[in-house]
């Protein structure tokens, strides 16, 4: 104690501030003179009377029950007061600092507080000295202040008593003066120059002069203190996109979009979890896609999928906010997301997985061995790889491939994003945040998100749930709460928008920045298959006398298209959307055309179609969807030169054509009677001037549109059709006039001609006779593929046939003499 004139001679010599008066209770401004209470400095005090005490508070106006850090004292009869600054050092070694051993620095100045009565009696003073980082409080009473109780300093932090002192009446009329200098931890408060075994947090606390302190804690660092002294397995361990944070506190980044081992301990025997990494707006970032936990005993695996979605093994099975036992594994949903709880011997883990962040949660009686990304803190990222959940990509490239995705101004993880996306990451560090900050250290969660949102554009709220993510670490590790977070961050409270949506697996759910309602977007390595070339989907299939357009949705709704406003030439043909898949087919077919248009060149019979938009009247006087109009097409190509030759070593000749993507089948046979019933047989001997019977005949075909005409015929004698002696058999769709013996059948009548001639050979020549034809297809519009042949009389046959040389290109089949 001090007596007080020694206060006062000192503080006479001081220069005064502004006085702030008050009555009953006021704000004050100290910032030219503020205090450091308990570690913790303030540039404001809120001062108040309570019943017969005076208050003197740092967070806001005194109020029983509220947690705030106020000294509390007798306050007599006084009911008003005011508020003066008085400045001028007091170095070490004054009085003050000889009945105070413990305050270490000079003084700078001193807050006094002079409270009266109604009757502007002096009643009480009260001084608060600016020592560094080290505080004193002051006390005198006067002879207006009547009350022959005790004057007691009660000093309060977080609305909890840390110091009591108690003082005599006819000590404070000469005036007391005391320290109020201390330390904080864990949320705690700590006299100054004191080393403490704090059962409370299972460690020996050491608070030096100046209000720093350090703590031994006699946990485990995945421990935690049961608050009697004693330590159990208390550890958290969170993923949030591409980092995990392990159970102590240590970050590691996922390179790729493989598997890893999250969770694996002795102590939970049969039991690893997994995460599952996959790319979503860039190519280069991976994010956690879903949590697998492998159950060896039962030979089981429940995966946590997107959209709060549960599979078990391969089957999706429906979850309730009532718990559900599959496997041992206790399974809850609930708009925070899925949670999987199992309990082992003395052990509980719980994971909790809301499509963008895990939490592995694992307590038990004390500290076991964990391996994986969240256990392991020695082992390197790739040693906890997954052999079993590393594929190949949509690419069909491994799952290790590392893109770099090109720089640009809204993903550039430059010098200025990454200041900005530190600015907004830091908020780990402020406001509601702090009240955690003693527990869970924010620094390798402001280091992931700095990391993530300096690449990623600003969409998908990857901010806030960083934010979230260390939210709920500090609840399931701490039992803190950090209370409105979301109102001081301007993230709004999450409405489970992507719950229950199913997406495929070269999709991801997130909410659409022009609608605002939530969708399945495009993975960036399946878009990049498509966006170089501005496509929406695969190339066309055309089949089966038909053709199929399949289109990606999410590649649709990325430009605004909504698929279901789509058609082809005929309204009434619009798009089917997989379920499954997410993409859109259109086709057409021999049955239903779909308003498709044929046209035919000289080389080609082409299908048309398009897939449009609707009719913009159809909407009315305005529209949101730009106008599509996508054209494609099939073609059948004009069949190759037909080749057949005799002694028929074979008898039939089968071309397979490929026409672009349509595919038909020529056939060239020769039969000996007219009704065709019996193919020449190989090794049958025919005779010169035998009559022979040859089908042209296509397969795959559509008959109703598309005919077969027999543009010409001729024979040779040597295998090439524009080599050696040429004889013509038909000539442009007709018999050659100049041999009766040829005759033509139904040509351009269907997908099928038939001719015949008498056998021949080329004068002076016992070798083979080799027999090409020449085949075209034509688009049928009545009856204009018909050949007219004119009935003139036809010349009989030279002995030599007349020479000519075509390019065409051929089959053969040969016949021989």
């Amino acid at each position: 104690m001090l007596c007080f004139k020694l206060c006062l001679i000192g503080f006479s010599m001081l220069t005064a501030g502004s006085h702030q008066a008050f009555t009953s209770s006021a704000e004050m401004n100290i910032s030219s003179c503020p205090i450091t209470y308990y570690g913790q400095k303030y540039e404001k005090v809120y001062v108040g009377f309570e019943a017969d005490r005076f208050a003197v508070c740092f967070k806001g106006l005194y109020q029983p029950g509220i947690q705030n850090d106020c000294i509390l004292m007798s306050g007599g009869t006084a009911d008003r007061g005011g508020l003066s600054v008085l400045s001028r050092e007091i170095p070490t070694g004054s009085g003050v600092h000889k009945l105070l051993p413990n305050l270490k620095y000079a003084g700078k100045c001193v807050n006094v507080i002079p409270l009266t009565d109604s009757q502007q009696s002096q009643v009480e003073q009260v001084e608060l000295g600016n020592f560094g980082a080290q505080s004193i409080l002051a006390i005198k009473t006067y002879s207006g202040y009547t009350d022959v109780n005790v004057q007691v300093a009660d000093a309060q932090v977080n609305g909890l008593t840390v110091s009591k002192q108690t003082f005599q009446t006819s000590e404070t009329n000469s005036g007391v003066i005391t320290d109020v200098s201390g330390c904080r931890f864990s949320g705690l408060a700590y006299e100054t120059n004191t080393t403490v075994n704090d059962p409370r947090i299972c460690c020996t606390v050491t608070c030096d002069v100046s209000g720093a302190a350090t703590a031994v804690s006699h946990c485990g660092p995945m421990e935690h203190c049961q608050g009697d002294g004693s330590c159990a397995m208390n550890a958290v361990c969170s993923v949030t996109g591409s980092t995990v944070i392990g159970f102590t506190s240590r970050p590691q980044s996922v390179p790729d979009r493989c598997g890893y081992s999250l969770l694996r301990s002795s102590s939970l025997p049969g039991l690893h979890v997994l995460g599952i990494f996959k790319e979503r707006r860039r190519k280069d970032l991976s994010f956690l896609d879903r949590v697998v936990l492998q159950l060896d005993r039962e030979g089981a695996q429940i995966s946590l999928e997107q959209g709060s979605k549960v599979k078990v093994n391969d089957d999706f099975l429906t979850v309730h906010a009532t718990p559900q036992m599959v496997h041992s594994v206790a399974l809850t949903k609930s708009h925070a997301g899925v949670t999987a709880k199992l309990e082992a011997s003395n052990y509980t883990v719980s994971v909790v997985f809301d499509g963008q962040t895990a939490i592995i949660h694992l307590t038990g009686s004390s500290e076991a061995p964990v391996q994986g990304l969240c256990g392991d803190s020695s082992s390197a990222v790739n040693e906890q790889k997954s052999s079993e959940y590393s594929d190949t990509d949509l690419l069909l490239k491994s799952c290790e491939m590392q893109y770099d995705d090109d720089a640009d101004s809204t993903s550039s993880c430059n010098t200025t994003a990454k200041r900005t996306a530190g600015q907004r990451c830091n908020l780990l560090q402020e406001g509601s945040f702090t009240a955690c900050n003693s527990y869970v250290d924010p620094e390798p969660f402001v280091q992931a998100c700095t990391q993530t949102l300096c690449k990623y554009p600003a969409v998908d709220d990857l901010t806030c749930h960083f934010l979230k993510g260390y939210a709920e670490v500090c609840k399931y590790k701490s039992n803190v709460t950090v209370q409105d977070w979301r109102s001081h961050t301007s993230c709004a409270v999450p409405q489970a928008t992507c719950q229950d949506m199913f997406c495929g697996s070269h999709e991801f759910c997130a909410v659409d920045s022009s609608s605002g309602e939530a969708r399945c977007h495009c993975r960036a390595l399946f878009a990049s298959k498509y966006k170089p070339t501005n496509s929406f989907g695969e190339p066309i299939v055309c089949a089966d006398k038909g053709a199929t357009v399949t289109l990606a949705n999410c590649l649709l709704e990325d430009k605004g298209i909504d698929y279901s406003v789509l058609h082809l030439n005929d309204q009434s043909c619009r798009g089917q959307l997989d379920n499954l898949t997410h993409m859109v087919t259109f086709s057409f077919s021999s049955q239903n055309t779909c308003g498709t248009v044929v046209q035919a060149n000289n080389s080609q019979i082409i299908y048309k179609n398009a897939i449009m938009t609707q009719n913009i009247s159809m909407f009315g006087l305005i529209t949101r969807h730009d106008k599509v109009h996508m054209d494609f097409s099939c073609y059948y190509s004009q069949p190759d030169v037909k080749t057949l030759s005799v002694r028929f070593r074979q008898s039939s000749v089968i071309q397979h054509i490929s026409s672009g993507e349509w595919k038909y089948n020529l056939t060239m046979e020769a039969y000996t009677s007219r009704d065709r019933t019996k193919p020449i047989d190989s090794d049958a001997d025919i005779d010169l001037n035998q009559r022979l019977w040859v089908e042209l005949k296509t397969y795959g075909l559509e008959e109703d549109r598309v005919a077969v005409v027999t543009d010409s015929c001729w024979a040779t004698d040597r295998p090439s059709p524009a080599g050696g002696l040429r004889y013509n058999l038909i000539i442009n769709g007709c018999p050659n006039p100049k041999d009766p013996t040829v005759a033509v059948e139904g040509n351009g009548l269907g997908t099928s001609t038939v001719f015949s001639f008498n056998t021949f050979q080329f004068t002076g020549s016992s070798g083979n006779v080799f027999l090409h034809c020449k085949v075209e297809l034509c688009v049928r519009q009545g009856d204009n593929c018909i050949q007219r042949c004119a009935q003139t009389a036809r010349g009989r046959r030279s002995a030599r046939p007349k020479y000519e040389t075509v390019n065409l290109a051929f089959i053969s089949v040969a016949w021989t003499y």
